[in-house]
């Protein structure tokens, strides 16, 4: 997978098309990301303990990478990215300006 926890992103397809944030789960085996602030849903919430109250919570649902692409740190711009091998690490490049990312 080429977009990791911590990545900022973009949402390409959806409701929350257009929209930015940040990577906070990555769930390779379903090929599916939770981003910070997209795709929120409301959970109700039991108390747990007593004279507590039960609440309502947002909580980000993961959507499909396909639907989202990583933004490059150095130039700002959305992108695919390459990969390349250095001895026993693999580091990821931006496409369009060839910078590291992370």
């Amino acid at each position: 997978m080429n977009i990791k926890k911590g990545d900022n992103v973009k949402v390409t397809a959806g409701k929350d098309k257009g929209t930015k944030g940040k990577v906070i789960r990555v769930i390779p085996e379903k090929g599916r990301v939770a981003v910070e602030g997209i795709n929120l849903y409301k959970k109700h919430v039991r108390p747990k303990k007593q004279g507590e109250k039960g609440e309502i919570v947002d909580v980000a649902r993961p959507i499909d990478i396909s639907n989202v692409s990583i933004i490059c740190p150095s130039c700002s711009k959305q992108t695919r990215i390459r990969k390349e091998r250095e001895g026993k690490d693999v580091i990821r490049y931006c496409k369009k300006c060839n910078n590291p990312i992370e």
